[in-house]
């Protein structure tokens, strides 16, 4: 049986996973702390021996999705000192094909093959054959891709679009950047500081500044603990990271009708929502745009809300542009595997 190997490289963690070229079945996974293991040629070979053991055959090709830039076949990862080069990894693995990918644009690669049980339908459309494809995903930070078809297939480009500059719709959201920039010493604002689930949490501590000065909501200790623990955006954006306590315990007492809670998240969802059109007018993406990242199934009913759908399409004259753009969630958490195993099998051709 002729297999592939999947990674998803990060800074604290590393998942491997062998899976059959013919279906993409997982065989076999293990996940790995990185700052364990010297490098990760070591780690790949530790892995490949014990699916060896298993009577598993070396892996034909190998697609291994890190967690920062890739620039010609190298990369540095943003949380641990590993530098990363293809041709030394494949030597080291004896894998004749591998391919370093970013984390959030492997996802790219995944699209096209999935199930109905990965996502979620968000916005009803229709694709149009060899258009560009969109995926942005809501975690830690705000992960951006593309996808565009070439003569050789489907191809990824990664995109640091989630840094460009976060531009106020309401005075309201005016308000909102400038306490933020004040409130994290900021010079600017980048759009990926308010639609993550970072910025989620500072949606609410901003409401919760301004609203409850003595400090008697609920979800002040969220907050302070939450804030203690230094929140930030991962420079990577950081897609596939749970977000924190306050953001999740926000989303919950938005769920069950709390009021501040309510308006953070519907704040937010129109935020989204307008940078989720902005990106579709900038790369046409009739090809489908999918929403991933950490918040996409647990805040499914607020993405299918009409706050999101309103805020997308508010484009003036350009919503007709918009309009038949179909939208999903992915909801499958092991996307990130199954998408580089996906590209794995691109290799091979």
């Amino acid at each position: 049986m002729t297999t592939l190997l999947a990674g998803d490289i990060g800074g604290t963690k590393t998942l491997l996973s062998l899976h059959a070229a013919a279906s993409l079945e997982p065989l076999a996974s293990s996940r790995y702390p990185s700052a364990d293991w010297d490098d990760l040629g070591a780690m790949v070979g530790h892995f490949l021996v014990d699916c060896e053991g298993r009577g598993l055959a070396r892996p034909a090709a190998a697609c291994l999705a890190v967690a920062g830039p890739v620039h010609g076949g190298r990369a540095q990862l943003t949380n641990l000192s590993w530098i990363l080069e293809e041709q030394e990894l494949a030597h080291a693995c004896g894998i004749q094909r591998l391919e370093l990918v970013n984390d959030f644009a492997v996802l790219i690669y995944g699209l096209p093959h999935l199930e109905a049980t990965q996502v979620a339908p968000v916005h009803s459309g229709a694709t149009v054959a060899g258009a560009p494809l969109l995926i942005l995903g809501a975690g830690t930070g705000l992960g951006v891709a593309l996808g565009v078809q070439t003569s050789t297939g489907l191809q990824a480009l990664a995109s640091e679009a989630s840094h460009g500059e976060f531009a106020p719709r309401s005075q309201q959201e005016w308000e909102l950047k400038q306490w933020i920039q004040a409130d994290r010493q900021l010079e600017r604002l980048s759009i990926e500081r308010v639609v993550s689930g970072t910025g989620l949490g500072d949606v609410a501590r901003w409401l919760l500044a301004s609203r409850d000065p003595q400090g008697l909501h609920p979800l002040q200790g969220h907050a302070s603990r939450w804030l203690a623990r230094g929140q930030e955006p991962e420079a990577s954006a950081g897609t596939n990271t749970e977000p924190a306590d306050l953001p999740a315990a926000v989303a919950e007492a938005a769920a069950a009708g709390e009021p501040l809670a309510f308006e953070a998240l519907d704040l937010w969802l129109g935020a989204y929502g307008s940078v989720c059109g902005d990106l579709a007018l900038a790369s046409l993406s009739r090809g489908g745009i999918w929403l991933g990242g950490g918040t996409a199934g647990k805040l499914l009913a607020g993405l299918r809300s009409q706050r999101f759908r309103q805020a997308f399409l508010a484009k003036g004259r350009l919503a007709a542009v918009l309009e038949p753009m179909p939208i999903q969630a992915v909801i499958d958490p092991a996307f990130g595997s199954f998408s580089a195993a996906c590209r794995a099998r691109m290799l091979l051709d």
